[in-house]
């Protein structure tokens, strides 16, 4: 809902430093694997009770997300920089309830139906996509990207939103996660509502 009135603020700061990077040789895929590598250390801290650093290393994941993508535009985008992106999102995304699930007990049920709302949110994001490049669709909402990137009113930022309420109230993570899977649930119904426009006939 939010990532695409958040790209002209964010885009040119990274775009900036996309453009020193890219000059200085480093790649979209290395950002990416090393973003992932960051936030699966985070949900691992999480996991482990050191909920800060669990924090900083999520900030940090979407940080490198944002940079992988600026690198891309200098360097060229690619269909498998655009796979691998889109698989260490999800399993990021994944990651963290996990972490809070393994932390407490009490966490285990309402992580495990976060994580079942982001895989119902992946897989109707992702059959989207697929349909919408098969008519020959195209949108830059979220700007340039490897394939069609659909609107939701759970994204990106709500997500990361969310993860960090999470960090800094641990003990709100029960109604955070269940209030967040609901809103993932509306995010399926809204997006099957825009597939039954956009793709009969």
């Amino acid at each position: 809902m939010l990532d695409a009135k958040l790209r002209p603020l964010i885009d040119p700061p990274l775009n900036r430093v996309g453009r020193a990077l890219a000059g200085a040789g480093v790649t979209a895929n290395a950002l990416t694997f090393t973003g992932l590598a960051l936030g699966l250390a985070g949900a691992a801290a999480i996991a482990l009770g050191h909920i800060g650093w669990g924090l900083a290393l999520i900030v940090a994941n979407r940080l490198l997300d944002g940079l992988d993508g600026a690198v891309a535009r200098v360097r060229g985008p690619s269909d498998l920089g655009g796979y691998f992106d889109i698989v260490a999102d999800f399993a990021f995304y994944v990651s963290v309830p996990l972490g809070f699930g393994i932390a407490a007990p009490a966490n285990a049920l309402p992580a495990l139906v976060l994580v079942a709302s982001f895989v119902l949110t992946g897989v109707s994001f992702l059959a989207f996509a697929v349909i919408a490049a098969k008519r020959g669709e195209e949108t830059q909402a979220h700007g340039k990207k490897s394939f069609f990137y659909s609107t939701g009113l759970a994204e990106g930022a709500e997500t990361i939103a969310v993860f960090i309420a999470m960090c800094l109230f641990p003990a709100w993570f029960v109604p955070l996660a269940y209030g967040y899977a609901a809103l993932c649930a509306l995010t399926v119904i809204q997006r099957s509502a825009m597939a039954v426009r956009a793709f009969t006939g």
